[in-house]
């Protein structure tokens, strides 16, 4: 519990208004020694927290720390678990001072080396911390092969809509074709429906004929309406009517 206090007290203090607020403020406003000391042991400290999983604990008192975390646990993937601290670098402004800790850790290289990083720590003139940054260190290598499969997922990704974009414009050019296709059945269905109606309509009007070559006239006309063709294959061999209807009986 004890130790569990001391990281909290740790984190606060080092995000709090000041290390020190009575001591007076000089120019610089922090020596590279302080800088380097706050820095290395902040570093110490977000470690401890991630690693004995305190972090939702610190963040529901420190909220402003949630991109310092993940930072630190995106850079853990490949870093690993953090080592050690390898050397520092400090610039201290009027204003401000940036330190860069250059870490290594468990994470290797593809040279079998121990895999590295940078963290930049800026402290305000009032010793509050404005960020921290971790970025892994990747050779050359990595950094060109990341690039060119960026390139290429990029370069894939664009082809890609462009030929669905393609293809979909290409679909516009059957769409004229298939709507006239569907309009040409219907058409054609309301045109033999009107025949078969006329057919229907000459038959019906026949029953009033008392001449049975008009009547024949008007049963091959109404037949080859319906068919589609003409009275010239047709010969009337009798017409007798049906007891049970008016409906005219043709035989040939």
């Amino acid at each position: 519990m004890k130790k569990r206090l001391l990281v909290l007290g740790l984190i606060t203090c080092m995000m709090g208004l000041t290390a020190c607020g009575s001591q007076q403020q000089t120019e610089p406003f922090i020596s590279e020694e302080e800088a380097v000391f706050y820095a290395d042991n902040l570093i110490a400290e977000i470690d401890q927290v991630v690693s004995q999983g305190q972090v939702d604990m610190v963040l529901q008192q420190n909220p402003e720390l949630e991109s310092v975390f993940t930072s630190w646990n995106a850079a853990k993937e490949d870093l690993g678990d953090y080592n050690e601290i390898l050397d520092n670098d400090v610039e201290i402004d009027t204003d401000k001072a940036v330190i860069n800790v250059r870490i290594n850790g468990t994470g290797v290289q593809p040279d079998g080396s121990p895999r590295e990083a940078v963290v930049e720590v800026i402290f305000n003139e009032d010793l509050t911390i404005s960020s921290v940054t971790t970025n892994v260190q990747y050779t050359m290598g990595e950094t060109m092969t990341k690039a060119a499969l960026n390139t290429l997922l990029g370069m894939g990704t664009v082809f890609a809509i462009l030929i669905l974009i393609s293809l979909i414009i290409a679909c516009f050019g059957f769409i004229p074709k298939i709507q006239a296709a569907f309009k040409k059945k219907e058409t054609a269905a309301n045109e033999k429906a009107q025949a078969v109606d006329s057919a229907v309509a000459q038959i019906a009007a026949a029953e009033e004929l008392s001449d049975d070559t008009e009547l024949v006239a008007v049963i091959a006309a109404a037949i080859a309406a319906s068919e589609g063709t003409s009275t010239d294959g047709f010969v009337v061999r009798s017409i007798k009517r049906a007891n049970t209807n008016k409906w005219a009986r043709a035989n040939f």
